[in-house]
């Protein structure tokens, strides 16, 4: 606590009901490249499928991710509306993981984490939970996961503090 009696911004205290003790936690923060860095990569990624899925779904859906992978069709039958929808979901989280990297030191950045979060959880969960668990598919089942749970991580990275500027 500081002189006023308020926690200062720079530790957080947890202080355990009732022991009159309290820890305090390392600051974790993130730097601005490391910040940029996660953004742009984000960014891509909801290009790569937003573009793709919006534009030409049938494709999207028949070839997702590419490279003679095909993660889509195993999980249903063809929605041209679903997937243009997936598509355009995926540029609206482009469009605020952009304005996070125009102002990467601001705000901006974290709620493009948080946006990413609600999206990315429940479809990292719903694909953890309908896992293809044949010899043939356990290698495309861990790829899918890792993906998603990337996704996941980077987001989380961005609901770090932002380092202060030196």
């Amino acid at each position: 606590m500081s002189a006023s009696g308020h926690d200062s911004p720079s530790s957080a205290a947890v202080r355990g009901a009732g022991s009159g003790r309290s820890a305090t936690w390392p600051q974790v923060a993130l730097g601005a490249r490391v910040r940029r860095l996660v953004l742009l990569v984000l960014a891509v990624s909801a290009v790569y499928v937003g573009v793709w899925a919006l534009l030409a779904p049938a494709s999207f859906f028949r070839s997702f991710p590419g490279g003679g992978q095909a993660w889509a069709r195993t999980d249903g039958p063809y929605n041209e509306h679903l997937v243009r929808d997936v598509g355009a979901l995926y540029l609206a989280l482009l469009a605020v993981t952009c304005a996070g990297l125009l102002r990467p030191e601001t705000d901006r950045a974290r709620v493009a984490g948080v946006a990413w979060l609600l999206f990315g959880v429940p479809h990292l969960a719903y694909h953890a939970v309908h896992l293809t668990m044949t010899h043939a598919a356990a290698t495309t089942s861990v790829a899918q996961l890792t993906a998603l749970a990337g996704t996941v991580v980077l987001a989380a990275l961005l609901c770090l503090p932002a380092r202060p500027a030196r």
